[in-house]
């Protein structure tokens, strides 16, 4: 697999002074204008709006597009790992690729409508002839994990000390040194975990939502500012973390409930999507078989549905990924150990994902000792769920009789797949049982002994089977 080509830069705008710029015929637009008219345009094109967003398509999304094209400022609520600051980035796409902005300014005021003392001076002085500078679109776009040390001097601004030292009036607006949102005027502020944020520096966010304006200590500062501000929050942070401030939520124009994927599809996608597994520099090399991505999918879906788990913390998206980079992982270690190429996922594999991943989930109290055990259980409830979906109608009978005569196959974690397929031998009817399990190409053995080990274990898990594990290795054999 090559590398994809390297994107080239993109080319600069050339106007460079504001006579130039007028010249051009260059419109100015609001931040929410260029929004909207950029999400009509891809809605009436057919083009992907949120690229890499899965699982939202007919539920969140038609409410963030609503929100924006009502110019409204939103929060998105959601358990953790629903792809709520992803979604927030992919907005970002949606503005104009370059803007113009007066060249300096510290609030990248446009030149046709300065705001700041500084750049309306510089028109009034310079005329046509003000610089004028570009910003690209992932330049617009601010971001904000909100903690309990989070200050209004971080947000909105506070007087710089060192302006004052240099000569400036204590009152002159142009000693203060503004925070994150002004310097983000004409683009996107996001405020991650909103409810983590004091109550008193949520206070501060009120005149951006409202009025539109900033306030610095005993300032008056009329700062038309012109931004989406997206905030992002757990239901439960209502009650328990913290909250947002009712004046605050009232000025919020929209409400978004995010979600886990509903469909088994989805969460496939989304695992294959976010998963670093294949090629790439910090690619997790293994080939990672469909029937164990289905597993591992199931698992993350009955922990969220097990009355074990404390499904008010939730179960993230990044659990499943995490345990998918890990079955991957283990495969790695295999072939590195036994000299088994390529790295192919097995069975064998899974349960390496228990110990990794226990600390992703939050258990009732109840359930206090027993974490693994609930993991490992869930786990093989997995196993056989996918073994039924995929197997379920497969005639195995060949491979239930293979065991008659007492025979007991071997295989592990540390079971190089050719081993496996020796101690196994021929298989009457093992194409069709590689092609439901979604193995079809089989050119190399680790792809062969992943589909034998997988109707190994599920006939294990219907009691077909038995199952005895020794030291490092694991024996199948007739009941």
């Amino acid at each position: 697999m090559t590398p994809d080509p390297v994107t080239p830069a993109p080319a600069t705008p050339t106007p460079t002074t504001l006579g130039q710029l007028r010249a051009s015929g260059h419109q100015h637009r609001s931040v929410k204008a260029e929004l909207r008219d950029n999400l009509l345009a891809r809605m009436r094109d057919g083009a992907d709006r949120f690229p890499g967003i899965v699982g939202f398509d007919d539920t969140v999304l038609p409410q963030v597009e609503r929100a924006v094209l009502a110019g409204h400022d939103f929060v998105l609520l959601g358990e953790r790992g629903q792809g709520k600051t992803r979604l927030i980035r992919t907005l970002v796409q949606l503005l104009d690729e370059w803007t113009p902005v007066i060249a300096g300014c510290e609030i990248n005021d446009h030149p046709y409508e300065p705001v700041c003392v500084r750049c309306r001076r510089l028109v009034a002085e310079h005329g046509d002839e003000t610089p004028v500078g570009w910003k690209h679109r992932d330049e617009r776009y601010a971001e904000k994990l909100a903690t309990p040390d989070v200050s209004v001097g971080d947000l909105i601004g506070d007087v710089d000390p060192i302006k004052v030292a240099e000569g400036r009036v204590l009152g002159d607006p142009e000693t203060v040194h503004y925070g994150l949102v002004p310097r983000t005027n004409r683009g996107i502020v996001a405020v991650n975990e909103l409810p983590d944020l004091a109550e008193r520096i949520q206070v501060a966010l009120l005149n951006v939502l409202e009025e539109r304006d900033v306030q610095v200590r005993g300032y008056t500062l009329r700062l038309p500012l012109d931004v989406l501000l997206v905030a992002s929050a757990n239901p439960e942070d209502y009650t328990n973390r913290g909250r947002i401030i009712t004046p605050l939520k009232d000025r919020f124009g929209a409400e978004v409930r995010t979600h886990y994927p509903i469909d088994l599809d989805d969460e496939l996608r989304l695992i294959r999507q976010e998963a670093v597994v294949g090629w790439g520099v910090d690619a997790v090399s293994a080939m990672l078989p469909d029937h164990l991505v289905e597993i591992v999918a199931r698992f993350a879906r009955h922990l969220r549905e097990s009355p074990a788990v404390d499904q008010r913390s939730g179960v993230s998206a990044r659990f499943a990924v995490a345990a998918a980079e890990t079955v991957a992982a283990s495969a790695v270690r295999r072939s590195a150990l036994t000299g088994e190429e390529p790295a192919v996922a097995r069975v064998a594999d899974l349960p390496s994902v228990v110990p990794a991943v226990q600390g992703k989930v939050e258990f009732e109290a109840s359930e206090e000792g027993r974490e693994s055990e609930v993991l490992e259980h869930l786990l093989r409830r997995s196993v056989a769920d996918t073994f039924r979906a995929r197997l379920g109608g497969v005639d195995l009978n060949t491979l239930v009789n293979r065991f008659e005569d007492g025979s007991v196959v071997e295989t592990g974690e540390l079971v190089p797949a050719a081993e496996l397929l020796d101690s196994i031998g021929p298989i009457e009817g093992l194409a069709k049982l590689l092609s439901a399990a979604g193995i079809d190409d089989v050119d190399t053995p680790g792809l062969a002994a992943a589909g034998v080990e997988f109707a190994l274990e599920g006939l294990y898990l219907l009691r077909r089977l038995s199952k005895e594990s020794v030291d490092d290795r694991v024996l199948y054999g007739s009941r």
